[in-house]
């Protein structure tokens, strides 16, 4: 097992286009992290990089204590699992396991005993004899993943590799990528657009936009505590609700703003830095939205313009008006009535409300 390490980390294509620009983090021995953005913020790119498959333009890479710019794709101690299988039709499953071994003249005797452990910790004994093309999709994605653990390596890379499957054996697939950590405890580093897959996956997650990281830390840290308006757009589902308005109140410990329509929120958030009048957006997730009653301090009337049933809960979208964004709250099918076009009241709790401020950067929750 290994530390990997990115010390200013540049790649440019040309003098004109940079995909990387001086990632600087590292990932501690044992960790799981996932590296999540939109396509083309450079997180395959990075992960590239660090199988030795793109060169690094500028800055360095350690794994472990070993500066690996210049070192061969197969002296890394890598295994890497793409989005493809990239199995050979003509060979077993045993076979395509076992290829990368053989073709490092490992003993025969080896390459069985790695081959059965793998092919046990992913139960997937009874396939060995099989050829890729009576596999299903998740039992192919089961064996490159075991070819990759067959080859003993400090670091395992996964380049989207549930992208593929449907979205039940993802889920499945995803259990079993936890499993297979805690069970190996080796260095995990994945690559993937799917927020959920980073929220579930990861211990730490490193969010990609434009080729820089956004933010770097554990899953309900960035969700709750996000830097930026990206991160707290970028995750979630379903996504925050972010709303316009003027800040016309600022304290360390609290913040006043007030929406289009009138209507006036507030924030727990250190404030002292705004600038009164200044426009900002207010965030808050759609499951800490509430009801009330008229006559409740901080009550604001809404009109219901959707209901979406998820069985145990519903997705009820909302119109204030004045305002154009719509709001999404989240509720337990079990303790509401709603209607499309009902009127209802609702209201944002100071302690739930995130602040952002015309750079669209966080103000600082006080929680």
């Amino acid at each position: 097992m290994a530390s990997v390490s990115f010390k200013n980390i540049s790649k440019h294509y040309t003098k004109d286009e940079s995909v990387i620009k001086g990632v600087d983090f590292t990932i501690e021995d044992g960790e799981f992290v996932v590296f999540v953005g939109p396509s083309g913020c450079g997180k395959s790119t990075l992960l590239r990089m660090v199988a030795g498959l793109e060169d690094i333009t500028d800055g360095e890479i350690y794994i472990g204590d070993v500066l690996a710019n210049d070192l061969h794709a197969s002296k890394r101690g890598v295994a890497m699992v793409f989005q493809s299988y990239a199995l050979y039709p003509h060979m077993t499953v045993q076979q395509n396991m076992g290829f990368a071994l053989k073709m490092a003249s490992a003993p025969k005797a080896e390459i069985e005993l790695r081959v059965r452990k793998a092919a046990e910790i992913l139960q997937i004994t009874h396939l060995l004899d099989r050829k890729p093309k009576a596999l299903s999709g998740g039992q192919r994605q089961r064996v490159a993943i075991g070819r990759a653990i067959v080859r003993q390596p400090k670091v395992f890379l996964f380049d989207e590799p549930l992208s593929n499957l449907d979205a039940s054996l993802r889920q499945n697939m995803r259990i079993e990528l936890s499993k297979l950590h805690h069970e190996l405890g080796t260095t995990m580093i994945y690559v993937t657009h799917d927020q959920v897959e980073a929220m579930t996956l990861a211990d730490r997650i490193v969010v990609f936009n434009a080729g820089k990281v956004q933010q770097v830390g554990s899953p309900l840290d960035l969700y709750d505590n996000p830097c930026n308006l990206f991160v707290a757009g970028f995750l979630g589902a379903p996504r925050i609700n972010l709303l316009k308005g003027r800040l016309i109140e600022t304290g360390n410990a609290s913040a006043e703003i007030i929406l289009p329509g009138g209507q006036n929120l507030f924030a727990a958030v250190d404030a002292s830095s705004g600038v009164k009048d200044e426009a900002v957006t207010l965030g808050i997730r759609p499951e800490h939205l509430q009801l009330s009653s008229a006559s409740e301090a901080g009550s604001i009337a809404a009109k219901v313009v959707l209901i979406e049933h998820l069985g145990d809960q519903i997705l009820a979208y909302l119109r204030i008006a004045g305002v154009a964004e719509e709001l999404c709250m989240k509720l337990s099918v079990h303790k509401t009535n709603l209607r499309y076009d009902d009127t209802v009241h609702i209201t944002l709790p100071a302690s739930n409300c995130m602040l952002f401020d015309k750079t669209d950067e966080a103000f600082v929750r006080l929680i």
